[in-house]
């Protein structure tokens, strides 16, 4: 069965809104939002061409709480911010019902970037993180299925540890992200 978000378009906030909103994390959400830069003009120009279609949406579920929120959202904002797409932010907590739809390995993950066409039918999505990172975490949970298992948290403080590490320091994951979006973007 096909997933929709039609009942949700237009019911979300400005990506501005979010940010202005935000009461956690917001200095170092900027921070991510303010070091972005383009690394390969193609992408740019790929992300500016979308203005010459009128037959996508993103929303964007999200909370200010989450790392990979902060980390990988200013990317997304800005890759989409030139490209005329209208974006809006749905608060995972505030949607929970779309959540229930987007859940990642039978859980809530966020962010989740939904692409859909105008009547809200979902074209896509990518999150909540690059899939280089986002490897780690699903190894863990297919070795762990039990999360009431005495080590759980021990371990899961491990694989924490090794999704930062595939982060790397600095913004190199930026165009990790913007190269996820664009093969998401050209799939359609």
């Amino acid at each position: 069965m096909s997933k929709s978000v039609a009942e949700k378009l237009n019911k979300g906030i400005t990506p501005q809104q979010f940010i202005d909103g935000m009461e956690k994390n917001k200095e170092a959400f900027q921070d991510w939002y303010n070091q972005f830069a383009w690394t390969d003009e193609s992408d740019r120009e790929f992300f500016e061409s979308l203005n010459n279609r009128d037959d996508l949406r993103c929303l964007i579920l999200m909370a200010e709480w989450c790392g990979d929120v902060i980390r990988n959202i200013p990317v997304v904002f800005r890759a989409l911010e030139n490209s005329g797409v209208p974006t809006e932010v749905l608060i995972m907590e505030e949607h929970l019902d779309t959540m229930e739809q987007f859940l990642t390995m039978g859980g809530r993950a966020v962010p989740i970037v939904i692409i859909a066409d105008t009547g809200g039918h979902v074209l896509g999505q990518w999150g909540p993180r690059p899939k280089h990172v986002q490897e780690a975490m699903t190894a863990f949970k297919l070795e762990n299925p039990d999360r009431e298992a005495a080590d759980y948290q021990d371990k899961l403080g491990l694989v924490r540890q090794e999704m930062g590490r595939r982060y790397g320091e600095g913004t190199g994951y930026h165009s990790v992200i913007v190269k996820e979006l664009r093969d998401l973007l050209e799939s359609f």
